[in-house]
């Protein structure tokens, strides 16, 4: 679903005068969306800017030269673009300069696309961002009761395109992946002191899915600043392996002001960084990797129709908590998520009283639908 309208998006926009950026994590199947729409068009050009010779020949690169490189080409393509210094630049010049050129960018790291914003292509661009497959894509493929029966499957291994592909290879496929993207869009990043410690703080976040974040208490485990710290974070965010919820503070005087939580856009990374995969009946934190899945998901959820809401955790001083809440044009909805079929959960009173009129759900293996395929 998701896919399938981004495909649609980017094949009607294409050849209407703006750059089409393509964002997500490495391996989301950014390439292979891209090659399905293509491939069967003439006159394009695909740069995979991974390779050393197409940094070096689109490094600082003047439309003269731009124009030599692309020839008779209407489509051009940069694949990884990140990966190129001043991106932003080149893009900015194609869309400017070669406006019979289409160009797209995709891009699993937001280091050197994050220049994007910084360069004057406002109005210029259009952008997506590609999640690895959804649980509305598998429900589509196969069947909400087969997708269901996986749940316990994805907790552990996630839904990276390749991973699904491949059953039997999961944990090969994974560590390939981590040792992917923490080393190309992390670990060798200009600049980067202790990349060793970027190793050290994942395999924290992971241990503490689930749990309100304190970046002064990383900071003493792994042995850097709350700053450092900080900043690791947000590269992280900015390399689509994790993201951050706040907490919500409104109205109570004991409310959390400054909590967060951390979690990681995909399960199997979170069980690979620290080489994790026994099956979920047998694992204590299966409750931390239900949360941390319907969270991801409900992240595509949200993307997938459009959706412009807020979202946080909430808690008090008291340690009363909801796992999730929304606040969508001033209505409020809240979640908790329960591994057990039979555990129960109700709704603060201390919330509902400072947040009147909130609907509440339960969300469990067995209704998960109701979570990632409709609103409350």
């Amino acid at each position: 679903m998701i896919k399938r309208a981004i495909a649609e998006n980017i094949s009607g926009r294409s050849g209407k005068g703006k750059a089409i950026l393509l964002f997500g994590p490495r391996q989301s199947g950014k390439t292979t969306l891209l090659h399905q729409i293509f491939d069967k068009k003439k006159a394009v050009r695909w740069f995979n800017c991974d390779e050393t010779d197409v940094q070096q020949l689109l490094e600082n690169a003047s439309t003269p030269r731009l124009k030599a490189v692309f020839g008779t080409n209407t489509t051009v393509i940069f694949d990884e673009a990140q990966r190129i210094t001043n991106i932003g630049r080149a893009l900015k010049l194609i869309t400017d300069e070669l406006r019979e050129i289409q160009v797209i960018a995709t891009g699993s790291s937001a280091f050197e696309l994050a220049n994007l914003t910084q360069e004057p292509l406002t109005g210029r661009k259009w952008e997506y961002f590609l999640y690895p497959f959804s649980f509305a894509e598998m429900v589509a493929h196969h069947g909400l009761m087969e997708e269901k029966r996986m749940i316990s499957h994805r907790l552990v291994y996630g839904c990276y395109p390749e991973v699904v592909n491949n059953p039997g290879k999961e944990k090969e496929i994974l560590k390939s992946l981590t040792d992917s993207f923490l080393y190309k869009d992390i670990l060798m990043m200009e600049g980067l002191k202790k990349p060793a410690r970027i190793v050290t703080l994942l395999q924290a976040l992971a241990f503490q899915t689930g749990n309100e974040v304190s970046y002064s208490e990383l900071g003493r485990t792994i042995g850097l600043d709350n700053q450092t710290v900080e900043k690791y974070i947000d590269l992280l965010e900015k390399a689509y392996v994790v993201f951050r919820v706040s907490a919500l503070s409104r109205n109570l005087r004991k409310e959390l002001k400054r909590g967060r939580k951390i979690y990681f856009y995909d399960n199997g990374v979170r069980n690979a960084l620290i080489a994790q995969f026994s099956p979920i009946e047998l694992r204590p934190d299966r409750g931390a990797l239900w949360e941390n899945y319907l969270m991801a998901e409900r992240r595509k959820y949200i993307a997938c129709n459009g959706l412009w809401v807020n979202s946080w955790f909430w808690r008090t001083q008291d340690q009363q908590e909801v796992d999730y809440v929304e606040e969508q044009d001033g209505t409020f909805k809240a979640w908790e998520f329960k591994w057990g079929a039979r555990e129960k959960a109700r709704l603060s009173k201390t919330f509902s009283n400072a947040y009147p009129n909130t609907k509440f759900a339960v969300i469990t293996p067995g209704n998960v639908e109701e979570f990632l395929s409709r609103p409350v």
